[in-house]
């Protein structure tokens, strides 16, 4: 009985070793890494295969954006394998985003379309005086002011009123002498007189009330010869006037100007003759209409604008000089024009770019914009009509073109090296993290209007593109980089025509605002020709 309890407990034993060496067996050649208990041995030949036929650049983990390892393996942020990057573009010019993600990301479409629209500016602008309306008022003789029936400027006047009463001295001895020769019978003196008081600008008004009274006219009174607003007033009462002496200028009020503020960037678009809808801020309901006259030459140093001048009617006395007013200039002819909404523009200060719809994936495009028109901007170049462009989500489809440089990075971690064969990577500090641990770096931080360090360093040519040469390079001492496969845009498309992929060349290279900008690159002298 004990014998056989023995030969049981020895038998479960065995079949208890043998299934756990078996689940054993099975996990190890299930592993990722590898298979038969060497997965760290074998990680690179099975992580991620690759399609033979084409060069990969780099590996990267597709949730971590800027890393990038110059091996196969398991990612050391996610429990995933290294996705290859490959040379061919395949993955690089542009981005591949599921329906389902686009759901997610809320992204929303929009199409490139050729419309008839009317050009129009909003600009502001302020009411003054219509100059063209205004009078001015005049002595044509020497005297005094005797009375001033206008006090103060911007006083409103009606045609015909009463401004001054100017008492002229030199008009007595002339009318005293017509008198007496018209007494005397003598009608070819007193014909004679006549012309000489018309000479000294005696009015034919005050002679005939001379011929009906009797009494010399020593009084001229000036009167307003339009219904308006005195502008200027000139004299006071007493004061001595001259011949040709202004004593007041009235304006009339039946139009006004606007002169309306254009920007220098948009003076080529305001034009004479443009059609003109203004509403004061007082009133918005009422709507102001008339005609653009002229663009006044010069531009204000202070504001950088050009005034353009319109006249509005205001026969309805509604209308002040100073007031605020909005306004819309627009052409008299509609013209085709491309048009994409504002908002699928991306705008990065030296650039405009529009992510262009291509089956399943996505590509940024640089664009030449017009202005905008509501919530329309013109599009001069870049797309086609019918073409489809992203007008939501465009800032988190740009993090994920980052992971496969489509878009122009603002990258401060760099690519990570390995740091031992076994296909297993660790990521490589960045920028930031270098200078924290590097006292002289820390010390020596940029200043603003320092001339940008230069860099140099010594790489291999993987790609060649039209904005950006592909370097797997070596260090780089001055920025605490270690090795890393990277981009750096060119100067100019055309420029370094002679670098091309696999060769080995020294290069030079400054931080700029679009990303690391080389500078210099030659063959080296170990490098393919």
């Amino acid at each position: 009985m004990k014998r056989s309890l023995a030969t049981k407990t020895l038998i479960l034993t065995a079949a208890g070793a043998l299934i756990g060496y078996g689940g054993y067996w099975l996990g190890a050649n299930r592993s990722p890494g590898g298979s038969g208990g060497h997965g760290d041995r074998s990680a690179p030949a099975t992580a991620s295969p690759s399609d033979p036929g084409r060069r990969v650049l780099y590996w990267h983990d597709p949730m971590v954006p800027g890393k990038r390892f110059d091996k196969p393996g398991k990612s050391p942020f996610m429990d995933m394998q290294l996705v290859p990057v490959y040379a061919d573009g395949g993955e690089t010019t542009g981005v591949r985003i599921s329906p389902t993600l686009q759901q997610n990301l809320g992204i929303r479409f929009a199409t490139v379309r050729r419309e008839v629209v009317t050009e129009s500016l909003d600009l502001v602008g302020t009411t003054q005086f219509d100059a063209s309306r205004e009078e001015v008022i005049q002595s044509r003789t020497a005297g005094y002011i005797d009375r001033l029936h206008v006090r103060t400027p911007l006083q409103q006047i009606k045609r015909g009123q009463s401004v001054a009463s100017v008492f002229v001295p030199e008009w007595i001895a002339p009318q005293e002498e017509y008198l007496a020769l018209r007494r005397g019978g003598d009608t070819a003196l007193a014909s004679a007189a006549r012309q000489r008081m018309r000479a000294l600008s005696i009015p034919d008004s005050l002679v005939a009330e001379l011929e009906r009274t009797g009494r010399v006219q020593t009084h001229q009174l000036l009167t307003s010869p339009v219904s308006g607003v005195v502008s200027e007033l000139g004299v006071r009462e007493g004061a001595q006037v001259t011949p040709g002496m202004t004593i007041a200028k009235v304006v009339g009020m039946q139009t006004v100007w606007l002169l309306a503020e254009v920007p220098e960037a948009l003076i080529g678009s305001a034009r004479a003759g443009m059609r003109v809808s203004a509403t004061a801020e007082g009133n918005a309901r009422q709507t102001y209409e008339g005609k653009v006259r002229e663009i006044l030459p010069g531009v204000n140093a202070a504001t950088r604008t050009a005034q353009a001048r319109i006249e509005l009617d205001n026969r309805d006395a509604s209308l002040m000089p100073g007031m605020l007013m909005r306004v819309r200039l627009s052409a008299a002819a509609a013209q085709p024009r491309l048009m994409v909404p504002t908002e699928a523009v991306i705008a990065s200060g030296t650039r405009s770019i529009v992510l262009v719809a291509q089956g399943d994936s996505l590509r940024p495009v640089v664009v030449t914009t017009g202005r905008e028109i509501g919530n329309d901007t013109e599009i001069l170049s870049g797309v086609d009509e019918g073409q489809k462009v992203v007008i939501s989500g465009q800032f988190l489809i740009d993090s994920e073109a980052n992971l496969k440089s489509v878009l122009p990075k603002f990258e401060s971690e760099m690519p990570a090296a390995p740091t031992n064969g076994g296909g297993a990577q660790t990521p490589a500090p960045n920028r930031m993290d270098a200078m924290k641990k590097s006292p002289n770096a820390a010390a020596q931080p940029d200043k603003p209007g320092k001339a940008a360090m230069v860099h140099t360093a010594v790489g291999k040519v993987e790609q060649v593109s039209e904005d950006a040469i592909t370097l797997s390079h070596g260090p780089v001492p001055t920025l605490q980089w270690p090795p890393m496969t990277m981009d750096f845009m060119k100067p100019a498309p055309d420029a370094f025509k002679d670098i091309q992929a696999g060769q080995t060349v020294e290069f030079d290279f400054v931080e700029g605002a679009d990303g690391y900008l080389l500078k210099r690159v030659v063959v080296a002298k170990d490098g393919k020709q």
